[in-house]
């Protein structure tokens, strides 16, 4: 198997595997490829997680900062919350305030609640509010992952 790197300054990055044909090496290493996109890199105190993308409950921002929360574990984000919302646009999750972005994936259920807003209990009991402004498309998202 020969191995090319070339380094380049600008413009995005690309992989290209050249194959007789896709045999299970491949599909490892597209695999491998793949979960490391989908990684997310979270701080707690003086160390670096690489988090799954589907082990994010959600992001909130608070004061400048941008935590992740998982299952039961809080971590800091060194992104904005607009430079999350771009990488994780074409995945499972969706801004539901100005502060917050939920992974669909996580949503027990949904009950209305007052002034045209909705209510998402997540898995882990977490209840998060979606701004009515953001109740349209989140309906369409959330009809389209059924």
């Amino acid at each position: 198997m020969k191995i090319t790197i070339e380094e380049q300054h600008s413009g995005e990055e690309e992989i290209i595997i050249r194959c007789n044909q896709v045999d299970d090496d491949i599909v490892r290493i597209l695999s491998f490829v793949k979960a490391q996109k989908n990684a997310v890199v979270g701080y707690d105190k003086d160390n670096l997680y690489r988090l799954q993308a589907t082990d994010i409950y959600y992001f909130e921002a608070v004061d400048n900062k941008v935590f992740i929360y998982c299952k039961k574990d809080i971590f800091e984000s060194k992104q904005k919350l607009y430079e999350i919302e771009k990488e994780l646009l074409a995945r499972d999750f969706f801004r539901v305030t100005k502060s917050i972005i939920v992974n669909l994936t996580k949503i027990k259920y949904v009950s209305p609640a007052f002034n045209g807003r909705f209510e998402a209990t997540l898995l882990n009991g977490e209840k998060i509010i979606i701004s009515r402004q953001y109740v349209p498309e989140f309906k369409k998202r959330l009809v389209g992952e059924l």
